[in-house]
């Protein structure tokens, strides 16, 4: 029977992993402290070691370096509540074999512990930037998260990333962090937009060129790979690329090296390839529109980044990210009422991320008040509607549309087993939306007017990903309504 040290100062988070994990049959330690988790180590060393980060008496990543220095084959599980990309690659820094944000599945943290089981703990390198590095990537998401674990296990190797997503939803961002976070990250990030290049310059932008080698050119230029040796190259927008520089990129990836336009020199660079796009590149392939040994060359390791409405749990914390942001370059400082976190979360968002940022930097100029309300999120947005005067809806109707619209924009969703999940959680959100609105953000009312519990209500808000933290103390309010 194997065994499992289980280290987490939340009783209930160790009963219940404790109890999964016996279930699954295994033998179950627990301790609430590094103290503790010391006295269990020099007893007997687990089979596997989960750990929260936060503990009583230290940093559970920190003190995961020195237990994995001393035991270099346990493999050790990171739980932790501070979901963030600087979590996630310490993690990954310190030799820990997986990541887990909380709140995490049971049966997700089950299958982790099996598969470390059966291949032991990951081989970490030195940690490759302080703590608290700035880091670009924001978001707590559920969606964020598996990201950041992509991201995290990428950056310390040359790898070679596809980054999928939306415009918008920041495939730059994702590029700039496996660099800045790498061994790389001293050397030149280049970025190049495959859709912003004439296609008869693209081959003397990537790969430069000769004097005299067409007209006007006057000198000799240095091209893209040249200008990232040893650092990155961003391919941006590469379903753009022509067919013809793709053969000759496809050359470059497989050898390393390349000519000048107009050159006979044999130029050898080492440059990362990251590439991005928003197309479906291997539909392109299918079309003959895309080389399909240039696509499993670029694929090697690949990241779908979400759409901003599937991460909604995160626009009240880019919002005002970016009103921050803003204030820093000398824009007025805003802040967001609740009602306009509420408006936030309703936008279907098409611009993603990109469209956010630009909103709240409008705002940050144009808002009349220093605390934005919904009216002036509604009415930036051109969405404003006189509720009295909104047609009447068929809520069946709309549900079999928005089953249409996921069929249409993810197939496999009516197959995976979640479309249940989605489609109540599309129906939910404005529901508890607008009974906490009505109740004036109480929660212990609008718990009532639903029919359900407060702490029912709590479980769904943060499942939705509903921000309700506009500074008043409901605890004390709902205490009152109690009384």
């Amino acid at each position: 029977m194997s065994t499992v040290l289980v280290v987490d100062d939340d009783a209930a988070i160790r009963t219940v992993v404790a109890q999964a994990l016996r279930r699954a049959g295994h033998d179950v330690t627990v301790a609430d402290s590094l103290a503790q988790l010391e006295r269990a180590l020099a007893l007997s060393v687990p089979d596997v070691l989960i750990t929260d980060v936060i503990l009583p008496d230290g940093d559970g990543i920190d003190h995961v370096r020195s237990v994995a220095s001393r035991f270099p084959l346990l493999p050790i599980i990171v739980l932790s509540a501070q979901n963030t990309l600087t979590t996630a690659v310490r993690a990954a820094e310190v030799g820990a074999y997986e990541y887990l944000p909380k709140p995490f599945d049971l049966d997700v943290l089950t299958s982790a512990v099996t598969g470390a089981l059966a291949r032991g703990g990951m081989v970490s390198d030195e940690a490759l930037h302080d703590e608290d590095r700035a880091l670009p990537l924001i978001g707590r998401s559920a969606a964020m998260q598996d990201v950041y674990r992509i991201i995290a296990r990428v950056v310390s190797n040359d790898l070679t990333v596809l980054i999928s997503g939306e415009s918008g939803t920041g495939k730059e961002l994702v590029a700039r962090a496996i660099h800045d976070l790498g061994p790389r990250s001293a050397a030149p990030f280049v970025a190049i937009n495959m859709a912003a290049i004439p296609r008869d310059l693209i081959e003397a932008e990537l790969f430069g060129h000769e004097r005299g080698a067409f007209t006007g050119a006057a000198t000799r230029n240095a091209g893209r790979f040249e200008q990232a040796s040893g650092g990155t190259l961003f391919l941006d927008e590469i379903g753009d690329m022509p067919m013809e520089a793709q053969t000759r990129l496809l050359r470059v990836l497989q050898s390393g090296e390349f000519t000048s336009v107009g050159g006979a020199r044999t130029i050898r660079v080492d440059v990362r390839i990251v590439a991005a796009t928003n197309r479906d590149l291997s539909a392109q392939v299918a079309t003959g529109q895309f080389r399909e040994d240039l696509f499993y060359r670029l694929n090697v390791v690949p990241i779908a980044l979400p759409v901003l409405r599937e991460r909604r749990q995160d626009i009240a914390l880019l919002a005002r990210h970016f009103l921050d942001h803003a204030a820093i370059q000398g824009l007025p400082r805003r802040q967001l009422a609740t009602d306009a976190i509420t408006a936030l979360g309703a936008h279907a968002w098409p611009g993603n991320v990109r469209e956010l940022e630009n909103l709240m930097r409008r705002l940050a100029v144009l808002a009349r008040d220093e605390v934005i309300d919904a009216e002036a999120i509604r009415t930036m947005l051109g969405t404003q509607v006189d509720a009295s005067e909104a047609p009447d809806i068929d809520i069946a109707q709309a549900v079999r549309a928005m089953i249409e619209r996921i069929a249409r924009q993810d197939p496999a969703a009516l197959d995976d087993g979640t479309l249940y999940d989605r489609v109540i959680g599309e129906v939910e959100r404005p529901l508890i939306e607008v009974m906490l609105a009505r109740h004036g953000q109480n929660q212990l009312r609008a718990a009532r007017a639903l029919g359900i519990n407060r702490n029912t209500l709590r479980k769904r808000l943060d499942t939705l990903g509903i921000d309700i933290d506009n500074g008043v103390d409901t605890q004390r309010g709902d205490e009152a309504e109690r009384r």
